[in-house]
């Protein structure tokens, strides 16, 4: 089983979607979240992956549609490999990360 992908479009649609049960993980640094962040998702900073791991069964849930998003789109893919090998079911990486969502989606977010 592998991972999908989806656009930032299609990102916002999900952030806004009420009706559904989505989670939202951001593998950035917490310097990259202190420029811009979006609301909803988890931060679990890819480079700490020895400090959340053991307990990403408690912070995930690994039947829940997951999507993945960093600043272009190299790391979440990191991640959801990582996550489709510890049996998470529905994972999606966002193309392009926050550097896309800031120009294709809103643009009055910062940029770096």
């Amino acid at each position: 089983m592998s991972f999908t992908e989806i656009t930032v479009t299609e990102l916002a649609a999900k952030l806004t979607d009420l009706d559904q049960r989505y989670q939202f993980v951001d593998v950035r640094e917490q310097r990259e979240l202190e420029l811009v962040a979006l609301p909803k998702f988890i931060h679990l900073p890819l480079s700490e992956h020895d400090q959340w791991s053991s307990e990403i069964y408690t912070r995930l849930d690994k039947d829940l549609e997951t999507f993945v998003l960093c600043h272009h789109g190299i790391r979440s893919a990191q991640m959801c490999q990582w996550l489709v090998a510890q049996g998470f079911t529905q994972v999606s990486n966002v193309i392009g990360g926050i550097d896309a969502y800031s120009y294709q989606v809103d643009a009055s977010l910062p940029k770096y």
